[in-house]
């Protein structure tokens, strides 16, 4: 398994080179945050990118907003382009795919962000050996704050895959992995954030109960979790090993971590991550059927 930080891999001139046009399909929320994240590290100049949405009005709002062309034709936006990021629900694929298959560059390369749909489906549904590289990203991109997996379809290149890691690492950090771990990585990573918020919840009500204001106690749980969570990316160390550093003998952290582990936090985590990898499994194997 390879990874990689957020320092991008290649200087925007060498984007700009390889890519003369951007098209961006669904630029919903997530679509948003990368188009953001795209002009903002100035990657490719606002001319060279077109996005699609559903609707009129919102093809309006992004085209005044950034400046792009915007539009809901999905067969005019891949016309010429050299990348084509789809940003679609997993349920629009196919259709999306059969309507810009003809329109589609015999060289583009496609970075896809729907989530459990498989570079296998996307090479089968457009019928030909495209490039395509998967992407797994979770919500914190939309403040560049995101983490990203990235894995490569079968006639993808190394130099496709450092297109996709220059775009995500815009929105924060990437690892590029094997396509077979995506829906353990859709486990853990894409649903891990409900998984924090309901900790940073769980927290703040704690502090409640002792009598801290709910905004106060919350503010502290939300920055306890940052804290310590950049600390374990920022020294390598094991979490573990950190935890150790808190817990002094005889102490309180001691004391909470006890009922932590009678309560089955531990566990609790793990059976989540798992549940959730199974489910994604599970969404998989209906795309392809």
């Amino acid at each position: 398994m390879k990874t990689t930080d957020t320092k991008a891999v290649r200087n925007p001139r060498d984007f700009q080179t390889r890519v003369k046009k951007l098209a961006l399909i669904g630029c919903g929320k997530m679509g948003e945050a990368l188009l953001s994240g795209i002009l903002g590290s100035q990657l490719i100049p606002v001319e060279n990118v077109e996005v699609t949405v559903a609707e009129p009005p919102q093809a309006d709002f992004l085209a005044g907003k950034y400046g792009v062309r915007a539009s809901t034709n999905n067969i005019q936006a891949v016309r010429g382009a050299d990348l084509v990021l789809i940003v679609l629900k997993p349920q629009q694929v196919k259709g999306v795919l059969h309507e810009i298959k003809k329109a589609l560059g015999k060289d583009a390369v496609i970075i896809s962000a729907a989530a459990s749909v498989t570079t296998g489906l996307i090479e089968r549904e457009l019928g030909r050996p495209v490039r395509v590289v998967r992407a797994m990203p979770n919500t914190p991109c939309l403040i560049r704050q995101g983490m990203t997996a990235l894995a490569a379809g079968t006639h993808a290149t190394p130099d496709d895959v450092s297109l996709a890691r220059e775009i995500f690492s815009a929105m924060g950090r990437t690892v590029v992995v094997e396509e077979k771990h995506m829906d353990a990585i859709t486990g853990l990573s894409a649903s891990g954030p409900a998984y924090v918020y309901l900790i940073i919840e769980s927290l703040a009500e704690g502090g409640v109960k002792l009598g801290l204001p709910r905004e106060l106690s919350t503010e502290l749980s939300a920055q306890t979790l940052l804290g310590a969570s950049s600390l374990v990316l920022h020294t390598g160390e094991h979490p573990a090993k950190l935890k150790d550093m808190v817990t002094t003998p005889a102490g309180c952290t001691i004391d909470g971590l006890m009922e932590l582990e009678e309560g089955g936090l531990r566990v609790t985590l793990i059976k989540a991550v798992v549940r959730a990898a199974q489910r994604a499994k599970q969404l998989v194997e209906n795309q392809n059927s």
